[in-house]
């Protein structure tokens, strides 16, 4: 039979119910023995009842193949002690739909220790980020990091990566509309930007920023029309340096699909490499 993925409260009662050394020997056991992922989900969903500190790596491990059981590691590392480092392995070694519970999990229970993944690595331009890239913006506290006197390249660029998802995230998760801090973050982000070395992935994320900021929306609580046309010509400055357009010109391939969609929407819109 069809075995849910995700935490299920009749088999949470169930396992409740029972006797828990006998909950926790069978967890085991399904977990580490069973031919098929079913009854894996199963022993899985018995030992995410629980809060035995002792099955950390099990979890962990049999949430690598994150696609069908990471909803259940999640939670059953979100329930143990030392599970926030449990997590921050998995989330370094997972993709897809997986990933996207694991880091959900992470921003909830990570800690400072998490805080400098979250902070650089998070983000790593899959779609799927769209689903978290909220929960990590609070959970690291980026508003802060960004704001700091001397950030670092890394943190710079995954700045800006996270700000562009949010510019057109609608129907996934968080948006510029409801960022409580994108007009600090966008202003460090572009002071930055300023003083980093052009490479095309910068060019390409502040490129997006910066067609965002174009478009416009005067419902943006925290970021008023005067603010946004400020930040898009500082944005549209770096961009048309010559060094950032030597940079991008290199890159770009006109056989690319990118690459044409790019230059016949982005590019044409803000007027970039005439």
């Amino acid at each position: 039979m069809d075995v849910p993925i995700h935490l299920n409260e009749h088999i949470t009662a169930a396992a409740l119910r029972a006797d828990l050394e006998r909950v926790q020997e069978t967890g085991r056991y399904l977990v580490r023995h069973s031919p098929d992922k079913c009854s894996t989900i199963i022993g899985l969903a018995l030992l995410a009842s629980d809060w035995d500190e002792q099955d950390i790596d099990l979890i962990k491990h049999i949430g690598l193949l994150s696609e069908t059981f990471g909803p259940l590691a999640a939670h059953a590392l979100k329930r143990r002690m030392g599970g926030g480092q449990a997590l921050l392995w998995l989330a370094q070694r997972t993709a897809g739909w997986g990933r996207v519970y694991i880091v959900e999990a992470l921003c909830e229970v990570g800690g400072a220790a998490a805080r400098p993944w979250l902070l650089r690595e998070a983000i790593n331009g899959d779609i799927l980020n769209g689903y978290y890239v909220g929960a990590v913006a609070k959970a690291a506290d980026v508003h802060e990091a960004i704001t700091s006197p001397d950030p670092d390249d890394d943190l710079i660029d995954h700045t800006g990566r996270l700000l562009s998802l949010m510019a057109n995230n609608n129907g996934m998760g968080q948006t510029w509309n409801y960022y409580h801090a994108i007009r600090r973050v966008l202003d460090a982000h572009v002071s930055h930007l300023a003083r980093q070395q052009p490479t095309a992935r910068r060019y390409y994320t502040a490129a997006h920023i910066a067609d965002r900021l174009l478009k416009g929306d005067p419902d943006l609580p925290n970021l008023p029309p005067d603010h946004q046309a400020r930040l898009l010509d500082q944005y549209l400055t770096i961009l048309r340096r010559d060094d950032w357009s030597a940079v991008i010109r290199a890159d770009l391939n006109s056989t690319d699909e990118y690459s044409t969609w790019f230059l016949e929407t982005v590019a044409a819109r803000l007027h970039l490499l005439n």
